[in-house]
Order: C-alpha cells, then structure tokens, then sequence
C-alpha cells in the first residue's frame, strides 16, 4: 500500500507541536512532581506526549473529571487555572452583580484538590470576583446548599466523587444550586477555550477577596438536617455506616446527633479522609465488594442496616438482612438504587400532604415512581440521565412544592435544598424508616414487599457492553433507525426516542420496559430493563446482542 505525504509526516507534525506545547506547559506548571513527569514524557517514546497534548479535557455538564496528571488531557493545576479563568468570564458577561456575589469553593481529599481549590479562588481574585473558599475539606452536600445561602453566582466543588482513586474532577453549580446543564455548559467551555492555560492572572493568597470560610456553613447545613424526619419520636434503629475514606463521615455522625437519631458504628479503616482509597479499589458503592467491610460490620454489630457514603457524600448506597438474626455477611443483600428510591419515595409520600406535590426521576430509573405519585394525587416528572436534570427539573415548575427526587444510580433528594443530591440528608431518612420498621416489627424487606404488593412487582436489570464512545454511539442510532419488532418473546409494542439523551426506549406492552443509550462518562453502552412481575434480564441479553451483530 502506498503512503502519501500527508499520512507519512503528520505524526511527525503532530509530535513536534505536542513537544513544543509541553516545553511551554513545562515552564508554567507549578507542581514539581507533574514537572518531573513532563520531563520524563518529553524524553521518552513522542505517542504518550502526544496524547497527552492533542486537544483537553472537555468541560461538560458534569464539569471536569479525569486523572491527574501532566498535560491538556489530565487534571492539573494549569488545567483547573484555565477552567477557573473561563467560568469567571463566562459569570462576568452573563450575572450583573456577579463579581460582588462571588464563587463559593469546597474540596475533597483527592489528590490536589486543596491546591485545585486556592487556586481557583486566586484566578476569581485575580478578575475582581469574590471567592469563598472552605478551609478544609467538605461533602458535596454542604458546598451546594450553601450556594443559594450565600447568594453566590456559583459554586465550584473539587471532586472526582466516586470515580477511582487517581481521578479528580471540578463540578460547577450555578446559583441556584443546580448543576449546569446547556447551553451554560457549552458557553462555559467556550470561554475556556479563549483562556490561555499557562498565562492565568493569580492573585496571592491573602488577597482582600478571598474569604476564608469558618464553621459557620457547615453548622447551617446541619442545622437544616433534623427538617428531613417526619417521625422525630420513633427513635433510631441500630446502623452501619462506612464513608469509604472520602469526606462524608464526620458531617454524617453530626447530622445523625443533630436529627436524634443514635450514632452509627462505623468502619473504623474507612471513615477518616484519605484520598488514596487504601482499603477499596473503586470507591463506588454500586461497585462488587465495595460495601464488603460495612456488611460485615453490620452483621457483627447487630445493626438492622448497613449504609455507605462515596466519597464526596452525595451517593448513598444501602444493604439489609435477607434474614433475622443475621450474624454472617452472607445473610444480607445489597439494595438496588431504585429499591432504595421506592423505599424513601414511599416514606416521603406516606407522610407527606398536599396536592401541589412534585416527584421527578430520571428516564433510565423505575416507572414505579410515577404509579406512587399517581396513586397518592400528586405531581410526577421524568427527566434525562444525571441529577442536574432533576435540579432542572424542578425550577422549570415553582408553582409546585418539590418533596423527592431520585436516579437509580443511588443518587437521592429527601428535600428541597440543594437541587442535586444529598447522601447525608438520604442516610438521615433512610434511617428513620428502618426504625419505624423495627419498632413495628417489620423488617426493611417487608416494607419493599409490601410495595410489590400494592403496586405490583418490578424487577429491575442491567447490562453493559464495552464499546468505545464513537461505536457505541453509532450502534444507539443504529438500533433506532431499525428497531426490533419483538425482544426475547415480547412483541414490541412501542419505540421512543430521546435525542437529549441519545436514549432508546422499548415497550413491551405493559410487561417489559427496555432502554439502552452510550454512557456519558466510560467506554460503554449501558441497558436497562425493567419488568412486570417478570425478570427482563433474558430479552436485555438478547437486546444486548443487537448492539454488536456479527
């Protein structure tokens, strides 16, 4: 096969800008760790440089996220500069009073995230904008409820939440307390991309506009905690907890105290900060083996249920005894994030009043949300992947009073501040209903049977297929233009599209629900399945199977 030019020299060109860039990146970055892996990268094999220096990290809805390291395409202190520079401007050109109302900052214990979060504090100075910046490290929850207290134009929060330990990220909140969604996100990015990352303005760090927070925040959020009980008399139930070494614990055990409820016992190897995750390889609580040292804890302490925070506090995963007494890890299961959701959903609509009611969940969650909220006269929403859909979602309706939010991806919302979700305030209510079922002599389980039993039994299933983000999105698109007309015995009855999402849905009567979309974030086309009284996993595996045909 012959090769033209272009195909012969256009690595070479590439490798020799990706080399000049990096010189220059060289002399800005100010970390001598990420200096001496840009010296290594610059003398060794030019594909990694390359890589490294061809194109950067897209700011999107979920902000920033990736591993820390050297170059545009890793999490580093130029990288964040940049970002910080091109939200201050975008905030400058778009909120009148912005510079006066300022940037509220909080961090995590990843790697550099206290060094992520002065200086973004320091660009904010640097262009005449107010920064409030934590002094020490915070839940997720706390930095955005926080926003709309203070009246910040926005809030920025250091954290890669529950990715694995070599990540960090920069999620971006606007002031009212919800995650950006677009076009601000584009907007955003576009002022980044006019922002030079080696020639950010820095003021120093005892600049008149920055404003080192104390404890105050933090207290006003706990304070706001106990509001989440609907039944304060019923005291607490015996709990589990682990924090998983991110930043949750201590403003767990504290909102545990402040809404009456007795302290948890806590897995001791995990509840202290610590950004290197020593004992769990990926701190997710959806992941295997995750919650392995909760569960056993649990089952040692007699506790009636076990709970795990990730990392940054707003995810809360969750896990029960399958039997009573149950003295063995092997006597529990761990709860699906929609069992979860119905188990709050149907705590907060039990207790709750008052037709101007509102619920929202996202599309690839359990319709079972929306029988609830039927069965109960109030106001349901379905909305598209990821939390700031359901912030979104809610001040798109200020006629109606927001009472639950939830995605299956064990995100929930137990109240109306902040618009995102809270793993602390979730602990808070979940905890409550185990304690009005052990007082009644139930068991977590039998209240999840008794809401099959009222609405019908949904099973709920996954599956995955790693494909890289450009062939997973043609095979989406693909099925859509060519849908099946049955899947696994189950005629097809209808097909909807949700281009927002890149989202397919099945119908299958009303038996069998099957979805599939490109993840947002990994190489990876997700599925999921839901049935009625059924298990949709064979129809997923065999929907699955239409994603790659031979």
């Amino acid at each position: 096969m012959s090769v033209s030019p272009s195909d012969d020299h256009e690595p070479g060109q590439r490798a020799e800008h990706a080399a000049a860039v990096a010189q220059r990146w060289l002399e800005a970055e100010p970390d001598a760790d990420l200096r001496a892996e840009l010296a290594e990268l610059l003398a060794g094999p030019p594909a990694e440089l390359t890589a490294r220096f061809t194109g950067r990290l897209q700011f999107g809805t979920a902000g920033l996220r990736g591993a820390v390291g050297a170059g545009p395409q890793r999490m580093n202190r130029l990288v964040v500069r940049q970002a910080a520079a091109g939200l201050v401007d975008h905030l400058l050109a778009t909120v009148p009073d912005a510079a006066e109302r300022g940037v509220i900052i909080g961090y995590d214990a990843r790697r550099k995230s206290d060094s992520f979060a002065m200086d973004t504090a320091r660009v904010c100075a640097a262009r005449g904008v107010k920064a409030m910046l934590f002094p020490h490290v915070v839940p997720t929850p706390v930095l955005a409820w926080n926003i709309v207290g203070t009246g910040a134009a926005a809030g920025v929060m250091v954290t890669a939440s529950h990715n694995p330990p070599a990540d960090n990220g920069y999620k971006v909140y606007l002031g009212t307390g919800a995650q950006i969604v677009p076009p601000a996100d584009e907007q955003i990015a576009a002022c980044i991309d006019a922002v030079d990352p080696c020639s950010v303005g820095l003021a120093p760090q005892d600049h008149r506009l920055i404003h080192v927070l104390g404890t105050e925040l933090v207290e006003a959020y706990l304070a706001s905690v106990p509001g989440v009980r609907f039944r304060p008399d019923v005291a607490g139930s015996p709990v589990a907890y682990t924090a998983l070494h991110g930043v949750g614990g201590s403003t767990l055990l504290a909102a545990f105290e402040r809404a009456g409820l007795a302290a948890p016992v806590v897995v001791a190897t995990q509840q202290d900060p610590d950004g290197s995750f020593p004992t769990v390889g990926f701190p997710n609580p959806e992941e295997p083996g995750a919650m392995d040292r909760v569960i056993a804890l649990a089952a040692a302490s007699g506790a009636r249920i076990a709970i795990a925070n990730d990392p940054d506090a707003d995810r809360l995963g969750a896990a029960i005894p399958t039997t009573w007494p149950a003295p063995s890890p092997d006597d529990w299961r761990k709860l699906g994030g929609d069992e979860l959701g119905w188990l709050l959903a149907d705590h907060v609509l039990r207790h709750g009043s008052g037709d101007d009611r509102l619920v929202v969940t996202t599309l690839v969650s359990s319709s079972l949300l929306g029988r609830m909220a039927a069965r109960h006269g109030v106001h349901s929403a379905e909305t598209f992947t990821g939390f700031k859909w359901i912030g979104h979602s809610v001040l798109e309706r200020p006629d109606l009073r927001f009472v639950f939010g939830y995605e299956q991806a064990l995100g929930y919302l137990v109240t109306d501040r902040p618009l995102d979700k809270d793993g602390i305030t979730a602990a808070v209510l979940l905890a409550e209903i185990a304690a009005i079922a052990e007082a009644d002599g139930r068991s977590v389980q039998d209240l999840l049977d008794a809401i099959s039993a009222e609405y019908g039994a949904h099973v709920i299933a996954d599956r995955s297929v790693r494909l890289d983000p450009a062939a997973g999105q043609a095979a989406v698109l693909r099925l859509r233009e060519r849908p099946p007309t049955e899947v696994g015995g189950h005629p097809v009855t209808d097909v909807s599209w949700y281009p927002e999402a890149t989202l397919l849905r099945l119908q299958c009567g009303d038996a069998l629900r099957l979805q599939v979309r490109p993840s947002g974030t990994e190489p990876k086309v997700k599925l999921y399945g839901e049935g009625m009284a059924i298990d949709p996993g064979p129809a997923l595996d065999e929907f699955a199977a239409l994603l790659t045909p031979s």
